[in-house]
């Protein structure tokens, strides 16, 4: 079934109504026809099952035939800060990211990335990390689409991060495990989460010193991860831990 993001605009008592390019997507792309059905979801992350009854120009009316309960997301809000990595990793993460559950996503310029963005290609990047993000959220069912930051530096990034109520540094030279079973003890649903993902060529030392006071540096293992490995596999804990949690309760 398709999936498809609306405002709370655009749903009435009982038809939704489905404008801009997924109109397009819908009409010439996909090829549907009315009574097909399809899933909706609000930008309050509200989720409906609907089935299509008009195709216009401009618009897609469907008919709400029930709503979707429960809803898809995590109970906590976790923000992925991603060291901007060569090639196509970055669109890998955020693709894999949005699959596990990220609210936010901000990528991070740190001493060692070995690619410098300027500012109109680091622009153009995040509409198409963007982009990324919406298709990734539509796959993946989420009841809503990751907002991609505007690149940050790394004091920016330390500094946005401290907003949340568990910051996660997973850093390579970091030795055991059991610290970092601590850790995961402290997320709890409802609980904000950073996690601040090195680049390439790892963390410099006065990016872990401006942290360890403050965060929470942590293992992911004896083996070194790439970049992109890193930030799936830390997404991955955090997400187990929340999702058992809330079935716990």
């Amino acid at each position: 079934m398709h999936q498809f993001f609306i405002e709370d605009s655009q749903i009435g008592k009982e038809y939704v109504t489905i404008t801009g390019a997924d109109v397009k997507h819908i009409r010439n792309v996909l090829r549907m026809r009315q009574g097909e059905r399809i899933r909706v979801s609000s930008q309050s992350g509200e989720n409906y099952f609907c089935s299509i009854a008009e195709i216009g120009e401009e618009f897609v009316q469907a008919d709400i035939i029930s709503k979707d309960a429960p809803g898809t997301e995590l109970p906590s809000k976790i923000y992925l800060f991603q060291a901007l990595p060569k090639g196509d990793r970055m669109e890998t993460v955020i693709e894999k990211a949005v699959e596990l559950g990220v609210y936010e996503i901000i990528p991070v310029a740190m001493k060692y990335c070995v690619v410098r963005l300027d500012e109109k290609k680091a622009m153009n990047k995040v509409k198409r990390y963007q982009a990324i993000a919406e298709s990734a959220a539509k796959q993946s069912k989420r009841s809503m689409i990751p907002h991609i930051h505007e690149v940050m530096s790394y004091k920016e990034a330390v500094a946005y991060a401290k907003n949340c109520d568990v910051c996660i540094v997973p850093y390579e030279n970091e030795m055991g495990m059991a610290g970092t079973a601590e850790v995961l003890n402290k997320i709890k649903p409802g609980r904000s989460v950073s996690i601040i993902i090195g680049p390439e060529g790892g963390f410099a030392e006065e990016e872990i010193a401006a942290v360890r006071d403050t965060m929470e540096v942590i293992s992911l293992g004896k083996r070194i991860l790439r970049t992109d490995t890193a930030a799936i596999a830390a997404m991955s804990i955090v997400m187990l831990t929340l999702e058992g949690a809330s079935y716990e309760e």
